[in-house]
């Protein structure tokens, strides 16, 4: 759907809204909306607690890819099995055995776009690729540039404003 169709479907503005419509940044969703703030980056309150709940399993992800996260959660297996051998269930047959298609491999790294939680895999620790494709690198960028064009505007309009202002008469 293009954003033409979108306008004739929706019609005239919404009340309150000043912006232009804009897609969802979350991915999956990406439709059109009217934001009701500059810096809105989704269509409704479903897909804030979706990016909300992306956010942290990103930071889990980074967090048990650090060397840290990784001796913690040793730790965590250490006493998982120190309870197991303790308790009578321990004798049960296949306890502690992994499935090999079950294996959660903490290599990649997490996309930089909310929603995605496609990992990808780096050449090596230094490189600074950021999305698992052109699609959410784009999604973000078109995001980032309307808020710097943003911020521009607001630079812009304080100078002219502070330029306006009449100056305190010289006394000295």
């Amino acid at each position: 759907m293009d954003q033409n169709h979108f306008l004739r479907a929706a019609g005239q503005r919404p009340e309150g809204c000043r912006y232009r419509p804009r897609r969802c940044l979350l991915k999956g969703c990406e439709r059109w909306y009217w934001p009701r703030a500059a810096r809105s980056h989704y269509c409704s309150d479903s897909c804030r607690r979706e990016a909300r709940r992306w956010r942290r399993w990103r930071a889990s992800q980074r967090y048990r890819a650090s060397p840290a996260g990784r001796e913690r959660r040793r730790e965590q297996s250490r006493r998982y099995r120190q309870r197991q051998a303790a308790s009578a269930d321990a004798a049960r047959p296949g306890e502690g055995q992994r499935i090999d298609a079950a294996h959660v491999d903490f290599s990649g790294r997490p996309c930089d776009r909310p929603g995605c939680y496609e990992l990808f895999v780096v050449g090596h620790e230094h490189q600074c690729k950021r999305f698992c494709s052109v699609v959410c690198r784009l999604a973000l960028r078109r995001v980032l540039d309307r808020e710097s064009r943003y911020r521009q505007r607001r630079r812009r309009w304080r100078r002219e404003r502070l330029s306006r202002r009449p100056r305190p008469p010289n006394t000295s």
